[in-house]
Order: structure tokens, then C-alpha cells, then sequence
């Protein structure tokens, strides 16, 4: 029973991160009145990035987590590439946010739970779906087909481009649609010889600079709300003061802000949405208070689920009712089904001779990218879909002194010297939805709010399989084409889950038997219940998926925006 119940608001929006953030900015400025829901702590731009800026030295362990501390508290966040000592504060801890798998399927879940979420956290490489990602389920007969198609969503691209600030090159590549893009940040040389030699050895393969969400030539929009080009420090998971990178704290808050529009309330647990089965909609969301644990309801004309793919996912199966007893709008059956995150953990490096002279300039803020070529230019039976790499070339400095043998003063001075030249890169594949891959609520276990806990079950099927076996492959032959040597493939398969690109529980649809949502992701049983993070996906792609949440959120908005308008929500 809920202890108090507020006024109404235009739209609730549950989740302050990617996608949360882009609700609450696209319905303020459409004139809705909007209330944000963050489960996690405040976080104040500039003021909380308490790391920013300090070098290993001004922290007690060096920037390193104690492995007594990492184990008890962050037993799985501690497999994040982002997570430090420099960025703890900025992830879960493990031990107070417990969920369960089977013991021989682990999937680590990465979150942070605070305002802006993984917004802060992200590795910010924006890629677009093309036309080949939204057609290939119709296509080859897995999952469902998706609703829209690349010119429904390319409109929507082009407008969160151009706010968050993508930095990239014009390619021309059907797979890989080009943006509104900011200037590239440039190849290093190592890079540009290893382009050239990939290219030729393989003309259907490119190698490009990666598209980041960072500003490199700011807009006057950009500039109004404090935030400048990148500078190269290569610390973004601390936060950024500059508001270089792409976040909910210094882009889309900031602007849901400055409507008046916006309240926001953190320490705020959403555990259920609520539905009038008279009016045959959603009326609202029932809060835990993080630290009271008091129990609240507020009301609103939208609700947007925001959360993450298993946050949301959690919130609806738990929100039961006479109409919904197996979760809202989830008379399909399908809801926790089709989880999806993409392949990867395969990474190649080697040696490059050459440029012996030459260092790289700062720390530049993204590295090469080589988009899917298998089963574009290059037909391959063994899989279904494809999968793209990403990687960089970089000098050695002293650090190589921790994993290189030797002792003594010729050491050291060797030390004081650039190492060689090296080049890596690493492969993000893409999962096909499988409806074995779910997430389920744990009935016999609750968590300290009394939620029922979330059971994740997910796996890596034949196809699967079979590209990471393609993806090691072929790292290996396109360092072989760069003249690379001294290679190393790492074949150690990552777990779904660690890639953190976990998406497709809700998905879009056509058809109300065999999805939650419809082409604006609005789910087809309650019209005013939207969810527009990666729960949402009706396949993966291979391509970093957080632009097409920004992108899908911001056309969903305005869509309900225009419903409500017209009185037909």
C-alpha cells in the first residue's frame, strides 16, 4: 500500500541515463510537464567528478581497487574495462544489488545507479543501423521482423547527431550509414600505413576512425549549455567537465532544464508500473525510497521506461494486475525473451615496424574502426549477419616495464626510451535473438526493497559460436595483411553481459502476439506506456546500439507528444 500519492504529471520518465535523459529533454520541450525518476544517487555536473584530472599518485591504491574490496563488493562490475579505483563510485555494488543465473551461464550485468546512469560510464562509439540491420530478421527468419525500416529512423539520427556532437568521416558505406558528423579525429600514422595495407589486400574491407559522441567543433546549441570540444585527456568514464562527451548530465538534463518543465527526484526506486483496467492505460508508477524504503505513487498521462533493458524488464514483469498476471503488457508472453548482447572478448595485436620517430599526440578520445564486411562484401555460409572490429595503434612507454623481463640500470634506461610501435583491434559480433536467452522474476528471492530479484538465463547459441570462431580468424589474417608481427589472438570468448550492449527483452513489432511494442514503442497493450531504451531492439546488429536508443527515444517522444495532443492517448 502506497503512503502518499502525488499530483499528476504530463509524462513520467523512469531512468536518467541515454535514453532516459533524451525522453525527458524531447517531452519538456514539446510543453509536457515531466517528472524523472533516477533509483541511484544525485549526481552534480562538474561538482561530483571527484576523480577528475588527479594522476595515480593522489589516490591511495594507485587508481587500483583492493582485491579483498573488488571481491566482496564488485565481484562482477570488476570485469568492466571502465571500472578503477577513478570510477567506483560510478558502479553498483554488487553485493547490495544481487540477481542470479545459472551457475554454468554467468552474464555479468553492469549498471550504475545514480543520475545520468551509464551515461557516464559509456565508451561513446556512435554507429548507425543501416537498412541491411533493420531488414536481415525478415530476411533469413530470426526473431520477428522489425517495424520500421532505415529511412522511418534516419530523420532521428540525423537530429540527435547533431545535438550530441558525433565526430566521424563520410564513408559511403551501405552498411555503415554515414551522420552528421563533427570533424574526425584524425588517424595516427601507424594507422594510416595499416589502412592502406588492409585495403589493399582487401578491397571490400575499410578501416576508419571511430564515430564518438565528442565534440570537436562546438555549436552555438552545444556552447548554451556549457560544453566545449574534447581535450584528448582520454579520462571520460571519471566524468568530463567540458561536457566533451555525450551524457545525460551535460547535454539532455541541462535542456530538459532550462524548459521549467522538468522534476526530477533521485533516491527513487521504481518498482511497478500501475494500470487503470477501467481506462485501459497506465496510471502511474509506484517508488520505493532508496533510503526510507517509504512507498509512494505518482501519476501521469505517459509513462516512458527508461531503466535499461533489465531494469525495465524487471519493472513490467513485476507489474502485475487482474488484466497483466505475468507482467504489463505482456499479453504476447514474449517479455524477458530474445536477450541479446553482442560477441566479443576475441581481441589480436601485434608489432609494427616502422615510424620509429614518431609518437602519438594526447590521448585521443577514440580509436580505428573496421566496419562488418562478412556477409556484405564478402558472402559467408558458415554464419548468419556479421560483425565489425575496433582498435588502435599506440607506442609503448615505460608502463611495458610491469610485463617485460629485466633488472638493473641498462634496464631502466631502456625504459626511458618508446617501445615499439603496436597494433590491436578487437571484434563486436553480431547475437541473434533467441527466445531462449530470458530474463525472469526470482518469486523465492527479493532484494532488500522486497523486489523479487531478476534470473537471467542467456547463452551463446551455433551461429554465435560459429562467428566468434570467424572473428579470431580473421584478426589474425588482417594483422597477417598489415604486416604485423609477433601476433597474439586472444580467444578468450567474453560472457553475454560483458560487452554491456545488452538490449531486446521488450521488442517492436508488428504483430501484438509476437512483440511488446509497436513501430514508435508504444507497447501494443497499454498505448500510453512507452519504452524506448535497449529493452526495446528487435535484433542487435553488430553496431555500438546507443545512438539508436537516442534516436528511437527522441522519434518516440515527439510521437506520444503528438498523441497526446491530439487526444488520441
Amino acid at each position: 500500500m502506497a503512503s502518499d500519492t502525488t499530483s499528476d504529471f504530463d509524462a513520467i520518465v523512469v531512468g536518467s541515463g541515454i535514453s532516459g535523459g533524451w525522453a525527458a529533454k524531447e517531452l519538456t520541450e514539446r510543453g509536457l510537464k515531466v517528472l524523472l525518476l533516477e533509483r541511484g544517487r544525485n549526481v552534480a555536473h562538474r561538482a561530483d567528478y571527484v576523480t577528475e584530472g588527479k594522476g595515480n599518485w593522489q589516490l591511495p591504491y594507485y587508481g587500483q581497487v583492493p582485491e579483498d574490496v573488488a571481491n566482496r563488493d564488485y565481484s562482477v562490475q570488476k570485469d568492466c574495462y571502465a571500472f578503477s579505483d577513478f570510477t567506483k563510485h560510478f558502479f553498483v555494488n554488487d553485493r547490495e544489488n544481487p540477481y542470479s543465473t545459472p551457475d554454468d551461464k554467468p552474464f555479468p550485468w553492469i549498471r550504475g545507479y545514480h543520475l545520468g546512469g551509464r551515461s557516464l560510464t559509456w565508451h561513446r562509439q556512435s554507429y548507425r543501423l543501416g537498412e541491411l540491420d533493420f531488414e536481415a530478421n525478415a530476411l533469413d527468419g530470426h526473431g520477428v521482423d522489425w517495424p520500421i525500416r532505415y529511412g522511418d529512423i534516419a530523420p532521428w539520427y540525423d537530429h540527435v547527431e547533431t545535438f550530441a556532437g558525433i565526430s566521424g568521416s563520410r564513408e559511403g558505406l551501405p552498411q555503415l550509414p554515414d551522420g552528421q558528423f563533427q570533424p574526425p579525429f584524425p588517424l595516427n600514422c601507424v594507422e594510416l600505413d595499416v589502412k592502406e595495407r588492409i585495403e589493399t589486400a582487401f578491397p571490400g574491407r575499410k578501416l576508419i576512425i571511430g564515430r564518438t559522441a565528442h565534440i570537436t567543433e562546438p555549436t552555438q546549441e552545444q556552447m548554451s549549455l556549457g560544453r566545449t570540444r574534447c581535450m584528448n585527456r582520454s579520462e571520460c568514464q571519471r566524468g568530463c567537465s567540458f561536457g566533451a562527451y555525450f551524457s545525460s548530465l551535460s547535454a539532455t538534463l541541462p535542456a530538459a532544464n532550462r524548459t521549467g518543465n522538468l522534476t526530477t527526484v533521485t533516491d527513487a526506486i521504481v518498482e511497478s508500473v500501475d494500470y487503470d483496467a477501467d481506462q485501459q492505460r497506465a496510471s502511474g508508477v509506484r517508488v520505493i525510497d532508496t533510503n526510507t524504503k517509504e512507498r509512494r505513487v505518482y501519476t501521469g498521462r505517459l509513462v516512458f521506461l527508461c531503466a535499461s533493458t533489465l531494469g525495465t524488464t524487471q519493472i513490467m514483469l513485476n507489474s502485475r494486475s487482474e488484466q497483466f498476471p505475468s507482467g504489463i503488457a505482456n499479453s504476447s508472453g514474449v517479455l524477458g525473451q530474445n536477450l541479446m548482447d553482442h560477441l566479443g572478448g576475441i581481441n589480436a595485436n601485434g608489432v609494427f615496424s616502422g615510424h620509429e620517430d614518431k609518437y602519438h599526440s594526447g590521448r585521443r578520445a577514440t580509436g580505428c574502426y573496421i566496419p562488418r564486411f562478412r556477409n556484405v562484401t564478402e558472402k559467408d555460409d558458415r554464419f548468419l549477419r556479421g560483425f565489425g572490429f575496433q582498435g588502435s595503434a599506440f607506442r609503448s612507454s615505460w608502463g611495458r616495464g610491469s610485463y617485460t623481463e629485466g633488472i638493473g640500470e641498462d634496464f631502466k634506461q631502456q625504459l626511458r626510451q618508446p617501445g615499439p610501435w603496436g597494433f590491436g583491434i578487437g571484434g563486436f559480433g553480431e547475437m541473434l535473438p533467441d527466445e531462449r536467452n530470458r530474463v525472469s522474476l526470482d518469486e523465492n528471492n527479493t532484494d532488500q526493497w522486497g523486489i523479487p530479484m531478476l534470473h537471467i538465463e542467456c547463452e551463446h547459441r551455433e551461429n554465435d559460436l560459429a562467428m566468434l570462431e570467424a572473428i579470431a580468424t580473421d584478426a589474425q589474417e588482417l594483422l597477417e595483411a598489415a604486416g604485423l608481427e609477433h601476433i597474439q589472438v586472444n580467444t578468450d570468448v567474453a560472457p553475454p553481459g560483458l560487452l554491456i550492449h545488452e538490449m531486446g527483452t521488450a521488442r517492436m513489432g508488428h504483430d501484438p502476439a509476437t512483440s511488446v511494442l509497436t513501430r514508435y514503442n508504444q507497447a501494443h497493450d497499454v498505448p500510453n506506456l512507452f519504452v524506448t531504451d535497449g529493452a526495446a531492439m528487435t535484433s542487435s546488429a553488430c553496431q555500438n546500439p546507443s545512438l539508436t536508443y537516442m534516436a528511437l527515444t527522441a522519434r518516440a517522444s515527439a510521437a506520444a507528444a503528438d498523441m497526446l495532443k491530439e487526444g488520441t492517448l
